[in-house]
């Protein structure tokens, strides 16, 4: 089975997450309900996504809760469905845990601004690098010497101004508002060169990314990944966070580097 990981549905410089979701009256009326919006939605794309990092940008700390839709597309190209869970502690500039959790695979990522880790709990696993002492650095080390993306990985690179980012874009344009899990959000489309991706921002004074989809072009079966995000602009974190603490019976292995025999 091929399988397009989180790095390639994720990142745009890597890998930047449905089908649809048919809900009942009863579970609908149960969503919380946001009054109508009277602000007045940014109907430039590139707008708001400058807006929308300039935000991220200036957050210390934040949690982040996601349930994830990934596309597999077997040998014989039939796509199929895999769901998952993503949760984030975020500290700026050298502190975050990520948990991911999904029909394939259990693994969690730690960033103390000394160490980068990376544990399969369920497998009994875990390896341990040397780390450069900010996130955009280690993300970059990790990319670069061992091939490694983290899920949701533009969250970070979102952070940074977003130029670079227009550049790349073929067409943009502005869907129309739209409400995700009961909050007011503006729907925006995207083209680039191997990909469709699409954002859905929250409306008002906290642009933060609600949900997200991109569909891989590259690929003539078009897989997609979906997230829907809640967000926590304002937790508690400590130190003892972003700490890996290995279990008695867990074991160390290396991380191999690309090109190796092993890699």
């Amino acid at each position: 089975m091929k399988r397009i990981s989180p790095a390639i549905a994720m990142s745009f410089a890597v890998g930047l997450l449905l089908g649809t979701t048919i809900l009942a009256d009863a579970a609908i009326n149960q969503l919380p309900v946001q009054a109508p919006s009277t602000v007045a939605p940014e109907q430039d794309p590139v707008k708001a996504l400058t807006r929308m990092s300039s935000y991220l940008r200036g957050l210390q700390s934040f949690e982040i809760k996601g349930d994830t839709t990934l596309d597999v597309v077997t040998t014989k190209g039939q796509r199929l469905q895999l769901g998952g869970n993503v949760e984030y502690k975020v500290r700026r500039p050298n502190g975050f845990r990520i948990a991911v959790t999904s029909d394939f695979m259990n693994r969690q990522f730690y960033f103390d601004g000394k160490q980068f880790t990376i544990s399969a709990p369920q497998l009994g696993f875990y390896a341990t690098e040397s780390a450069p002492p900010t996130i955009r650095e280690m993300l970059d080390k990790v990319w670069n010497k061992y091939g490694i993306s983290l899920p949701l990985v533009d969250l970070f690179r979102w952070s940074d101004p977003m130029e670079s980012r227009a550049e790349k874009l073929i067409s943009s344009f502005y869907v129309g508002p739209a409400t995700i899990d009961g909050v007011t959000t503006d729907h925006y489309a995207f083209r680039e060169k191997d990909r469709d991706w699409e954002i859905w921002i929250e409306r008002g004074d906290r642009p933060v990314p609600r949900k997200l989809a991109i569909v891989n072009l590259s690929d003539p079966a078009r897989p997609s990944y979906v997230a829907r995000l809640s967000w926590n602009v304002a937790p508690t974190l400590t130190a003892d966070n972003f700490k890996f603490k290995p279990s008695p019976d867990s074991k160390a292995i290396p991380l191999e580097p690309l090109g190796t025999e092993q890699g």
